[in-house]
């Protein structure tokens, strides 16, 4: 049979039919597939994409930066298959968008989730955008989800594909080399994404070190409004030191000379008593809660109240007797009783009065106690408008230089840390009113230690000392009326002016019963350095430190050295010496 003829009577067309079909329908399978992955595919990289757009516009949310959101949003221009992108906020307003020709931004949608939609041959994307588990608003994505030109073409192949399994072949090879550069794209792109979220967890660090920074500047400004009152205080206080000690030497009438004495001595009791609360309330350290009689604390804080304000301003405290304890940060307590006070003058610009009250506030139902403060003023008062304003960041109604807008914002930061509420209630014409409410601590204050650094004019005969002692003191002027003190305790005495002299001195002669030094010295070696090699070389040898630094003071503590605050009178010294004596022996 010619071989021809074999062709025609054999299952051959069937066979090529089948395989056809089968290629047909192995085609269709593929494009079906294909379809769908390229779907997926698409939907991982757009997601992808919005999810990068809304971690990175978190920051820009956060603190309402229109500017840099656009910059985001506009990035995404380059992928040109999205068509259109929009970053809302909260309220769902617009912050910023971009739309292709021909295209309008994506609508605001009612679900605020993770959403990925295919409809209308297009991909709709919605991205919520957090930060700290908080939703700042969404980002919307609407990407093409096939070209046109594209799917034709991939149709096109699969007919002749019919023809050609070589064809088939090679577009399948074409088609996963395509799969694997857009996989090596995602891979990029989620590299991309590490990076981002490296750069916000430092963005992150940053902002808690620029916030303490904040906090501290706040102190510094409240301070610098205070210099003016403290400079007219110290002012007067030099004034009567400077005026007794000229008439000391110009009478021998004992009482006239013991009325002098005493005015000069409580001149510089309130100077040291202004500098130890200036000191305490500038200090640079981390927030530290304690438990505060505010009854006591309030009290204590009147006269730096009243530097703060002018002199045709009255201050007034109304404090319940038995006012219940809080547990708050000292500093940060004191700081917004202090900008409370400074925007009540502000707004008294022809004097008032300002008063501060305290009341207890039992439980209504499961809350907790809580201890409400008010600080009224007599001011101008404020619209409606402006109150609803007074604790937002940077807010402020003053002129340019006369104010930050931060006193209020830090004032309503410290009392939510607390755990507490704040309102203002405020009449134009009339007045305003904040209140500040905090939980009640069932914990007891601590016992209030002394006020003064100098005791009564009335103390009974001191007890004269003795020993040889090494005064370290680099001011000549303090050394001099150190030594005098010392020499009317009865201790002798050798002054030295730094550290590296006191060290060469205990050299060549070691028989000191106490070293005296001062902590702040010129030199490579401070006084704690001093004490710490003194006490290295010759433990017996005890050290008594002093200084007038907060920070030094601090340090002096941590090292167990015994000190002695700056300034202080001969019966504080006379005590401190003995007590180091004694510590030897012991």
């Amino acid at each position: 049979m010619p071989w021809a003829a074999r062709l025609r009577s054999s299952r051959f067309p069937i066979v090529a039919l089948a395989s056809l079909l089968v290629l047909l329908i192995a085609g269709v399978a593929i494009a079906v597939v294909n379809e769908q992955s390229l779907k997926v595919q698409t939907a991982r990289e757009a997601g992808a994409q919005a999810d990068l757009l809304a971690s990175a516009v978190s920051g820009a949310l956060a603190f309402d930066d229109r500017e840099a959101a656009q910059d985001y949003v506009n990035a995404v221009q380059v992928n040109p298959n999205v068509l259109a992108a929009a970053v809302y906020d909260e309220n769902n307003q617009v912050v910023a968008s971009f739309a292709r020709k021909g295209e309008v931004i994506p609508p605001v949608a009612t679900p605020r989730a993770r959403t990925t939609e295919f409809r209308d041959g297009r991909l709709y994307i919605v991205r919520p955008v957090q930060q700290a588990g908080q939703t700042l608003g969404t980002a919307r994505l609407r990407v093409m989800e096939t070209p046109a030109a594209q799917r034709f073409s991939r149709y096109a192949g699969l007919l002749l594909v019919l023809g050609l399994a070589a064809l088939v072949v090679v577009v399948l090879a074409v088609a996963q080399q395509a799969l694997r550069r857009a996989n090596r794209q995602l891979a990029d792109r989620a590299a991309e994404l590490v990076r981002a979220n490296a750069l916000l967890q430092q963005q992150m660090v940053e902002r808690e070190k620029a916030e303490e920074a904040l906090r501290q500047s706040q102190k510094m400004e409240a301070i610098g409004r205070l210099t003016g009152g403290i400079a007219h205080d110290f002012n007067n206080l030099l004034m009567v030191a400077s005026s007794g000690i000229e008439l000391l030497d110009r009478t021998e009438d004992p009482e006239r000379r013991h009325a002098l004495s005493a005015g000069v001595k409580q001149a510089v009791e309130r100077g040291a008593a202004l500098t130890r609360q200036l000191l305490a309330f500038a200090r640079r350290s981390p927030l530290r809660t304690e438990v505060l009689d505010l009854r006591t604390h309030i009290e204590g804080l009147r006269f730096l109240l009243e530097r703060s304000l002018r002199e045709d301003i009255e201050v007034v405290l109304d404090l319940t007797e038995d006012l219940w304890p809080v547990e708050a940060d000292r500093g940060e307590l004191e700081l917004a009783l202090l900008n409370l006070a400074v925007n009540a003058r502000d707004a008294m610009p022809n004097g008032g009065r300002l008063t501060v009250s305290g009341t207890n506030l039992p439980a209504e139902g499961e809350g907790p106690d809580r201890i409400c403060l008010k600080v009224a003023d007599t001011g101008a008062g404020m619209s409606d408008v402006v109150a609803s304003r007074v604790f937002e960041p940077f807010f402020t109604t003053k002129a340019v230089g006369r104010g930050t807008g931060l006193g209020l914002s830090q004032v309503y930061g410290f009392v939510r840390s607390s755990g507490g509420e704040i309102s203002v209630e405020s009449r134009e014409g009339v007045g305003t009113t904040f209140t500040v409410c905090l939980p009640r601590t069932d914990k007891t204050p601590p016992a209030a230690g002394p006020e003064t650094a100098f005791p009564a004019a009335e103390a009974t005969a001191r007890p004269r000392g003795g020993g040889r002692l090494l005064l370290v003191e680099d001011d000549d002027a303090v050394a001099a009326g150190v030594g005098h003190m010392l020499t009317d305790l009865g201790y002798r005495h050798v002054r030295v002016a730094s550290a590296a002299e006191a060290l060469e001195m205990l050299d060549k002669d070691p028989r000191f019963d106490l070293v005296f030094s001062d902590m702040v010295m010129p030199g490579e070696m401070d006084g704690l350095g001093l004490a710490q090699e003194v006490r290295r070389r010759m433990p017996a040898t005890p050290v008594l430190l002093t200084t007038g630094f907060s920070e030094a003071a601090s340090a002096a503590t941590g090292e167990a050295f015994r000190l002695l605050p700056k300034p202080y009178g001969i019966d504080s010294l006379s005590e401190a010496l003995t007590q180091t004596l004694s510590d030897r022996s012991a």
